[in-house]
């Protein structure tokens, strides 16, 4: 199960963007906190290097404090009560306008702000961390216990069942985010709640991208949202593939060279049963699984089965080294050009190893398959 964070509401952590249309440069910040607080500092200070930086300090009088300058674009800033650094701080945007802040003496961190675009966002956004994590908190008072005992006393199934819903929690998390996006898509603070989204592994960004298309160009053009773009498409490219290849399809025919320098398909390897498996000499985990397949491939070889690795190695005394210590004796080919392998590409395989089985017919019948898990399924078609 994916490890269980709780969420807090503090502000996220930005870079600085860019705003080409941003216009006015003055800003006004306007507290109020209760007058038992009088005489005493309030500091506005930045994050550098996960260090605080003091920038200005005001006292306050009457149960009010004020700090005034100017920002060319919204920046993140904190504010903290003197000698009550620890108690926690309060986040905000520097930018044009006059932003307010109510100061919560009791919870420094659920003080409220306002005024302006980002700042009212945040506030919003805040309120929405804040219910998020009572949820995450009852999730973990309620399941935590039981999951490690489960997996301490190897109860698969009861894991498995947490683990589902706590996916089911993630996936709510993240619509409440994608609906605050949709709801405030000038904000620059919606940025960051991209790498949370796409932290879940169900994430797709065939239904993502639309979302980050309503972003204003500004937020688009930093480069953080450069970064993202480019990530989303990347994940569409590996989404197309995977839908092109997932269980049930015919299996394309590919072909590359191979470790004598001749150029061998696919479909000259097929066999009852074909695997397909992606591999490389550098990947440990492919390597421990290795004599796995060669027990499994010496055994039923003779029965119909046959395998066709395919290396993302791009050095090639390398990829022959480890096929002939390994006494992998299966057709190998490879283009060596390690994570940019075209026929992985052509997979949606961005991790290894990796598995496809193929039954007679060259129907992709499982993916991923590996140990016992694979042995039984092409024993299972070797029978058919």
């Amino acid at each position: 199960m994916k490890k269980i964070l709780a969420v807090t509401a503090v502000l996220l952590t930005l870079m600085s963007f860019k705003m080409t249309d941003y216009k006015g440069k003055e800003y006004k910040i306007s507290g109020t906190i209760s007058a038992d607080f009088n005489g005493k500092k309030i500091y506005l200070a930045e994050t550098v290097d996960k260090s605080i930086k003091k920038l200005d300090s005001v006292v306050v009088k009457k149960g009010a404090f004020t700090f005034t300058g100017e920002s060319d674009k919204p920046q993140q800033r904190l504010l903290y009560i003197e000698d009550k650094l620890e108690d926690g701080q309060i986040g905000l945007f520097i930018e044009k306008g006059t932003i307010t802040v109510k100061v919560n003496t009791q919870d420094i961190p659920k003080s409220v702000v306002g005024g302006t675009l980002n700042n009212d966002a945040l506030n919003k956004l805040n309120i929405i961390i804040a219910d998020l994590g009572k949820k995450e908190e009852a999730f973990k008072d309620t399941h935590f216990e039981n999951f490690n005992q489960a997996k301490a006393s190897g109860d698969i199934e009861t894991q498995n069942r947490i683990a589902k819903e706590y996916e089911a929690l993630t996936a709510e998390k993240n619509k409440s985010y994608i609906a605050f996006i949709e709801q405030n898509p000038n904000s620059i603070i919606c940025l960051e709640l991209f790498p949370i989204i796409l932290n879940d592994q169900n994430a797709k960004a065939k239904e993502i991208k639309p979302v980050f298309d309503k972003l204003s160009a500004d937020s688009k053009q930093t480069e953080m949202g450069q970064k993202i773009d480019n990530y989303l498409n990347q994940m569409l490219v590996k989404e197309k593939a995977m839908e092109a290849t997932e269980v049930g399809k015919k299996c394309p025919d590919f072909s590359a060279s191979t470790p004598d320098g001749k150029t061998f398909s696919l479909k000259e390897a097929m066999g009852k049963v074909t695997v397909i498996d992606f591999w490389a000499s550098w990947c440990g985990p492919c390597r421990k699984e290795n004599p796995n397949v060669v027990a499994m491939y010496n055994e039923l070889h003779g029965k119909g089965l046959n395998i066709i690795g395919v290396s993302l190695d791009n050095n090639d005394a390398k990829w022959q080294g480890a096929i002939e210590k390994d006494n992998l004796t299966w057709y190998h080919i490879s283009n060596l050009k390690g994570w940019d392998e075209p026929i992985a590409k052509e997979f949606g395989v961005s991790s290894i190893p990796a598995t496809v089985i193929l039954d007679k017919n060259g129907t992709i019948v499982a993916r991923n398959l590996r140990g016992e898990e694979l042995k039984a399924k092409v024993l299972e078609l070797l029978n058919q």
